[in-house]
């Protein structure tokens, strides 16, 4: 069967998958007429409105304000704008249209804005169909647009909405727009702006993750705290970490980084970073004192200004992810979590659940302490703890929190049963996360609309039952080193199974322009094992066809699952990078 809307392929999944999407949740807007003025880059005032969607009935809003108040929220959002695009924006309102009829028979119980730039619109993506309205913005590079925090404010303001809903990339993780949404009324759908912040810097996170007891790898903090064992430091009024902890972790000058380096250990190889580097600048690996003596000074130059700290070399890693949510009671629930291993140049390209290479009884430790980390600091929303996990001695550090949702999310929802771009709308509105009905299902309360309290550090949620792996579907040249590609899609063919479901941002006759993400599509292969998913996914990408002037990696992707060390779950985080290197898959 042809891919002709998301809505055909997701209602062949089964009503009981949280990332089904299926049943009457989502009715396609296919008669959109476009009333924008082909001249306005950007003007909120003459706004891009379908003419073919009413607004919703007072009764959908009374409904909402009942669930809110039933559910001990405090906050009806109504009316959200989408701060985002592609896969991001299709994603969210399809998972949020779900949930509003489920819950509440009214899939636009929920309005919902979307931005689209000249280019997104002539590629006809499919975000701009699914939103009730949308505004033109201007184009080009997502300063322009997406990133823009006075854009998002502007339009926010004067589309009257009650929150924004950031995804991934783009502005998602800039603590300017919560705090200026904050002054204006308008709920962020997210962590605040000060735990935002301090997240953002490397040094900073890692300290506060000491202070929650998460192990952290060996590094110039690990030492100078208590007993001089690791720093720790709670927030303070400002939310930041005290400037004279701060600066313990530091290494100042060159001399400092030789004795921080001397306590870390040459053994496994030492990095230098600089926390405010970031795409391949701002880092170093060195082995011994002369080549850190050099690599010390060429990151200084490199990232002028920025504090530089030390971290022991974690070889042989997984790259495996918990999976939290934060509300505003203090609670914080881990649902379950992601092995992101299969990386190319740090860019994740499977995504798998639940991570089976940790035996669960290190993982329940991953898990406490992601919780420990997130109640700690006050975080509030989506998010994700990520660590680095050596499978040979069973330990784990912590690597960073990430403050948002991640696009891989759905491979949580698919063995959890937890729509979660719905749970951050619900928490955003004040919601307990004990009172929200799919956690509690989750962790096997008989009445999933009860009110009674979940203790999630010493309770646990029901057993998991299936394994999902997913495959990203990226416009990239596999021959010519994955260069991006751009151009016309004429047609996506996906036979979606019992097994695999999947969700594209473009529709036919759409594209992928200069301007956006690589990645325009997400399959999601669902089974009892890890071996009946990698098979199932195999099947389907043989079978899903891209036409049009784009690239894909779609038999690529075949090859790799078929490889034996993929199979035997033995890879690492270098795997792939080592088979580019070596040429061993073509």
């Amino acid at each position: 069967c042809a891919f002709a809307t998301l809505l055909t392929i997701a209602l062949q999944w089964s009503a009981s998958d949280a990332f089904s999407l299926n049943g009457p949740a989502f009715v396609p807007n296919v008669a959109r007429t476009n009333e924008c003025n082909s001249n306005n880059k950007f003007s909120t005032s003459s706004t891009c409105l379908s003419a073919t969607i009413e607004e919703p009935a007072v009764v959908a809003g009374e409904k909402l304000e009942e669930y809110v108040k039933s559910r001990g929220g405090n906050r009806a959002i109504k009316k959200v704008l989408i701060a985002n695009n592609g896969m991001a924006a299709t994603k969210s309102i399809l998972s949020m249209r779900q949930w509003a009829y489920m819950e509440l028979g009214d899939e636009r119980a929920v309005q919902f804005v979307a931005m689209a730039t000249p280019e997104d619109l002539k590629a006809n993506a499919e975000f701009v169909r699914l939103a009730d309205s949308f505004v033109e913005v201007p184009g080009g590079k997502n300063s322009n647009n997406y990133a823009n925090v006075d854009i998002i404010n502007k339009i926010a303001v004067e589309q009257g909405v009650d929150a924004v809903w950031p995804g991934w990339g783009h502005a998602s993780e800039n603590p300017k727009l919560p705090a200026s949404l904050e002054a204006k009324g308008i709920k962020f759908i997210g962590p605040t702006a000060p735990v935002m912040s301090v997240l953002g810097d490397k040094i900073a996170a890692n300290i506060l993750a000491q202070t929650a007891k998460v192990p952290s790898i060996p590094w110039s903090g690990s030492y100078g705290g208590p007993d001089d064992g690791p720093l720790m430091a709670e927030l303070n009024e400002e939310g930041t970490i005290p400037d004279e902890i701060f600066e313990k972790a530091t290494c100042r000058n060159v001399e400092e980084a030789v004795e921080a380096a001397n306590q870390i250990g040459y053994e496994n190889g030492i990095m230098i970073k600089a926390s405010e580097g970031g795409g391949g600048k701002g880092i170093r690996f060195v082995e011994n004192e002369a080549d850190l003596r050099n690599a010390y000074i060429q990151v200084q130059n490199e990232v002028i200004g920025s504090p530089i700290f030390l971290m022991q070399l974690c070889k042989n890693a997984r790259h495996l992810e918990v999976q939290i949510v934060g509300d505003q009671h203090g609670n914080a629930v881990a649902l379950n979590g992601r092995d992101c291993s299969t990386q190319r140049r740090f860019q994740k390209i499977f995504e798998e659940g639940p991570p089976v290479i940790a035996p669960p009884e290190i993982f329940q430790q991953m898990e406490k302490a992601a919780q420990r980390l997130t109640q700690q600091i006050g975080y509030i929303g989506a998010g994700t703890v990520e660590y680095l996990y050596n499978a040979d001695s069973g330990k784990f550090f912590f690597l960073e929190l990430n403050p948002r949702l991640q696009v891989e999310h759905p491979v949580t929802e698919g063995i959890t049963g937890v729509n979660l771009p719905a749970t951050q709308l619900q928490v955003a509105m004040g919601i307990p996360l004990y009172n929200i009905p799919q956690v509690r299902k989750l962790y096997g309360k008989e009445d999933m609309y009860g009110t009674d309290s979940i203790d999630f550090l010493e309770e646990e949620y029901k057993p998991l039952d299936s394994h999902v792996i997913a495959a990203r579907i990226t416009a990239e040249n596999p021959d010519e080193g994955f260069k991006p590609t751009s151009g016309t899609i004429d047609r996506i063919k996906f036979q979606s199974t019992t097994d695999v479901w999947g969700y594209f941002s473009v529709g036919a006759n759409g594209g992928v322009h200069e301007f956006a993400d690589s990645q325009f599509g997400h399959l999601f292969a669902k089974g009892p094992t890890r071996e009946h998913a990698r098979k199932a996914l195999v099947l389907a990408l043989k079978e899903i066809e891209v036409r049009g002037e784009i690239r894909t990696t779609v038999e690529y992707l075949v090859q790799l699952l078929e490889t034996g060390a993929f199979k035997e779950n033995t890879i690492d985080t270098s795997w792939l990078d080592t088979l580019i290197k070596e040429k061993s898959v073509q």
